[in-house]
């Protein structure tokens, strides 16, 4: 196995990659706001239920709060920059689907709108939040989830077609390209 060496400061990263997915939230105006996100996961299946943990200080947990309504994006590769640019900019201050080149659409049954150039799009309604530490995990009820049929085949992500990108941390992401079976 090797010499191990100390990774408290990154102990984190031990759990990586993680799927890098959009999070839009939307103002009481109507005004969409959207993030990056590599902390996010299923909580449930019964009821189906999704959380994302966002930073204490994130608009997009604000706005969260407020809305009590969310939307989960799942993109391609051919979106890194626009997860970049989604991850390194705030809300309070730039229009971001803007910057980042995305397109709301409405939304089958929330307010916050989807993104149209995501393959997959999970619509959520806030459940819970949890504190914790310097984050929240807002905890989503799934009302609606649909995907792409050219990416999305037999309840699973054809992970060749779709190219989905997993955050390694900072500027490093990874694009899984083959299927395994134990």
């Amino acid at each position: 196995m090797g010499v191990k060496v100390d990774v408290m400061d990154d102990f984190y990263k031990l759990l990586h990659p993680c799927l890098a997915v959009f999070v839009v939230s939307a103002s009481a105006g109507g005004r969409p706001n959207v993030m990056t996100c590599a902390w996010n996961m299923p909580v449930s299946e019964d009821p189906p239920m999704v959380a994302v943990a966002l930073g204490e200080e994130s608009y997009t947990g604000e706005l969260i709060r407020e809305s009590r309504e969310f939307t989960v994006n799942i993109p391609g590769e051919r979106l890194l920059k626009a997860l970049w640019v989604c991850g390194t900019r705030s809300g309070r201050r730039a229009d971001k689907f803007r910057l980042a080149g995305l397109t709301p659409r409405p939304a089958r049954r929330v307010k916050p709108p989807i993104i149209d150039e995501c393959m997959g799009h999970l619509e959520c309604r806030l459940s819970k939040s949890v504190e914790a530490g310097e984050c929240t995990l807002f905890i989503g009820e799934v009302l609606e989830a649909y995907a792409s049929e050219e990416f999305f085949r037999n309840g699973v992500w054809d992970v060749r077609a779709a190219s989905l990108p997993l955050h390694l941390g900072g500027r490093l992401f990874a694009i899984p390209s083959r299927v395994v079976k134990p």
